[in-house]
């Protein structure tokens, strides 16, 4: 009986330990929150940082509480106000475990408990404008947000609470609001989107701080069952779920994330997933190392950072593929801890602290301190965004995103050409689509999204309809389209069965850079390739950026081919007409939203179009055919309430035909002095552009310049392999290489 007793006394304490934790335990800990006090002083860059959270939560704690009956849209009163409660409550539980001053746990017991009084009553929503409506917010995303940052702060000042405090805020807000995120929102917790990352880690976090299993495996491994058919979607359109698919963290670091870290939503999304992404896994680090979570994958999470940090242009803004909004860049909140994150965990890499540095601030937690050190510490190195291809699929074999960067003088050129899979439902249909950038001006640029994130005016910051009818449709990008008909018909399950295909990346040469793909699947019995190179030749002053557009149909077809450029028109090497009446270009597909505001026939072999931007020039030299039609037009048809900005575009047309190439040469050169207002070369020094030889296999572009000096390029489009040997005769001369281009200029 004695050592039955004794057996049981043992299993009892060995549960109560099992049970008691100590607390904080998500990002901080009792050793990390030691460690960052003995610095306190010592660090100027986490004491600058620590030093602006103070004052903006001293600030705040003046006003009264406010937690107001949810009503508004994103960009109103109640919207913005719990937002603001959310991260100002993260930051007062971390100044309260730094400063242990107790008058910030005081503030978020107080704030939380005003919570719990009106949580239990709430319904949904009253805004009805989501497919997962949340209680606090108009989308259960924004509840995920709350509970994601509201979790840090419990965490933070739980050992200051009364066990009667903690049974009432669990009871009545915590363990409600991880329910009604979880089995409570089906349909928004079980799916693979960056929605689901955020309601995912939300309930994961809490379950960490309450110690609750259940939760955390909710959080892991989805809903057991959920009772979701396998073709429900989202308002967008996006398919909530697919058959097979693993919910769940797990889930959602399975099948966005390439082995490359590129995040199949594209760069804005992945900015905004990263946070809840990297934040639990630096929870589930510091609870369950045994999981090693930052190796998962091959540590995709920590590639994943660096992969996001080189979807940049030169001053850090992510490039606007898919749904993103142009001027989101790595000095954002997200990408602050993203960096100390990854520096903490990946080998401490000293090409980090330079982002670290350039952002100005830390996280206030033994990450940020550690960088912060560093830094003091002189540590380190320049971070050199270079060209780089970056896969997309789980697997690494659904397209890619080729970015070129071509560097002369101050200039940095950066091609960034688009071949992925269909992004999920922030997905557009712009295959084998472009951009291009001149340091961090856009030459020829991507829409991006159709949307006026927080601002309440236009339509409580959520997506408007012109994101499906414009941003989406192909005529909207730089790539292809054949009549009128955006890709996949615009069709979403369509597009998301097939992705473009790589066929060549090279940019082993600095002097001729390449980016090739194939999309056969855009259009019935339609094959499109395009090859974009990069060229820096000497006899031109900047960078030449040569694309050529393949097409090969069954069947006759208008195909249209558009540039949306930035800045003044200036001049044109053809006659164009200027209608008295301007009328939309078409009636759907993103044509309803073009103006037509000039018109020309061509006749010439190359057609000229200059603009200025930034004090620069910029020539567009197209190779043309008898009766192509070039039409310069402008956004903003059937936009009543101007939802759309009114960018220009330069489009050539090609009516009748069945297998035609564009072949476009885009130059920047000169400058323009506003103050001595004069102009330096300001006429592109392309004197002829033209094909000198094609069949199936090899296509052949020479490049003629004002003083005759010619640039031949050979390409074989078919074979891609580095030692496949080619010959061509041309011009009675034969021209032998090995591997997929051969490059000559004669003087």
């Amino acid at each position: 009986m004695q050592n039955f007793k004794s057996f049981y006394l043992f299993i009892l304490f060995i549960v109560t330990i099992a049970q008691s934790q100590e607390h904080p335990n998500l990002i901080l800990t009792k050793n990390g929150v030691q460690e960052i006090r003995q610095q306190l002083g010592k660090v100027p860059l986490f004491d600058s940082s620590l030093a602006t959270i103070k004052k903006e939560v001293d600030a705040e704690m003046l006003n009264p509480i406010s937690v107001p009956i949810p009503k508004d849209m994103a960009g109103g009163f109640t919207h913005e106000q719990h937002k603001k409660n959310y991260l100002i409550l993260q930051k007062a539980g971390v100044l309260y475990q730094i400063l242990n001053d107790e008058k910030y746990a005081i503030y978020v017991r107080d704030v939380f408990i005003e919570y719990a009084k009106i949580y239990p009553k709430l319904p949904l929503h009253p805004q009805t404008r989501s497919y997962a409506r949340g209680k606090l917010f108009w989308q259960a995303l924004n509840d995920a947000n709350w509970l994601v940052y509201m979790s840090q702060a419990y965490d933070c000042i739980y050992e200051f609470l009364s066990k009667k405090e903690r049974k009432f805020l669990e009871k009545d807000l915590f363990k409600p609001a991880a329910e009604f995120l979880s089995v409570g929102s089906p349909q928004f917790f079980n799916r693979i989107h960056n929605h689901s990352t955020w309601g995912n880690v939300g309930v994961g976090m809490i379950g960490l701080v309450m110690n609750d299993k259940t939760y955390i495996d909710y959080a892991l491994n989805g809903l057991k069952s959920d009772g979701i058919a396998e073709d429900a979607r989202d308002n967008d359109g996006g398919l909530i779920k697919k058959k097979g698919q693993k919910p769940g963290f797990f889930g959602n670091l399975d099948d966005p994330f390439s082995p490359d870290g590129y995040y199949t939503e594209g760069p804005y999304y992945q900015r905004y997933a990263m946070y809840p992404f990297l934040i639990f896994a630096e929870a589930l680090q510091n609870n369950k190392p045994e999981m090693k979570i930052f190796e998962y994958k091959n540590g995709v999470l920590l590639k994943s950072v660096k992969a996001l940090l080189n979807l940049t242009n030169s001053v850090g803004e992510f490039f606007p593929l898919n749904d993103g909004q142009k001027g989101m860049s790595y000095y954002s909140s997200e990408l602050v801890v993203a960096v100390d994150i990854a520096y903490f965990y990946d080998k401490q890499d000293p090409t980090l602290l330079t982002v670290a540095k350039s952002q100005g601030q830390v996280a206030l937690d033994p990450t940020g301190l550690k960088v912060a050190i560093a830094i003091r510490d002189g540590l380190e190195k320049p971070f050199e965004k270079k060209s780089l291809l970056l896969k997309d699929g789980a697997d690494g074999k659904q397209g890619s995103i080729g970015i070129i960067r071509s560097k002369k003088g101050v200039n940095e050129f950066t091609l960034v050409m688009k071949n992925t899979s269909q992004g999920l439902s922030h997905g557009h249909y712009d295959k084998l689509s472009f951009s291009y950038y001149n340091n961090d001006n856009e030459i020829v640029q991507d829409y991006g999204l159709a949307r006026f994130v927080n601002i309440e005016q236009k339509k409580g910051g959520s997506y408007l309809n012109e994101n499906k009818t414009w941003a989406k449709q192909t005529i909207a990008h730089n790539t292809l389209v054949q009549d009128e008909t955006s890709h996949f018909n615009g069709d979403f399950v369509t597009g998301s069965k097939f992705f473009s295909e790589l066929f060549l990346y090279d940019d082993t040469n600095p002097d001729i850079q390449i980016v090739s793909a194939k999309e056969i699947n855009a259009y019935p019995k339609t094959q499109l390739q395009r090859t974009m190179v990069v060229l820096n030749l000497s006899n031109f002053e900047k960078p030449l950026l040569l694309d050529i557009f393949d097409v090969k149909s069954n069947e006759v077809h208008q195909y249209d081919l558009p540039y949306f450029y930035f800045g003044q028109f200036l001049s044109t090497n053809f006659k164009y007409e200027t209608p008295k009446i301007v009328e939309p270009l078409g009636t759907k597909n993103g044509y309803q939203h073009l103006w037509k505001e000039g018109f020309a026939l061509v006749k010439d072999k190359n057609t000229k179009f200059t603009w200025m931007n930034n004090n620069q020039f910029y020539s567009l030299t197209s190779l043309t055919s008898s009766n192509d039609q070039i039409i310069l037009a402008r956004i903003g048809a059937n936009d009543p309430e101007f939802n759309l900005r009114r960018d220009p575009t330069f489009i050539i047309r090609k009516k009748d035909t069945q297998n035609a190439t564009f072949v476009t040469a885009l130059e920047t050169h000169g400058s323009y002095d506003y103050v001595s207002e004069s102009a330096k070369n300001a006429y592109s020094n392309i004197d002829q552009l033209e094909i000198v030889f094609q069949d199936t296999i090899y296509i052949g572009i020479k490049i003629t310049d004002k003083k005759g000096i010619k640039t031949l390029l050979l390409l074989n489009t078919k074979i891609n392999d580095a030692l496949q040997k080619n010959e061509i005769s041309l011009d009675s001369k034969v021209y032998k290489w090995t591997g997929n281009y051969f490059i000559s200029t004669i003087d």
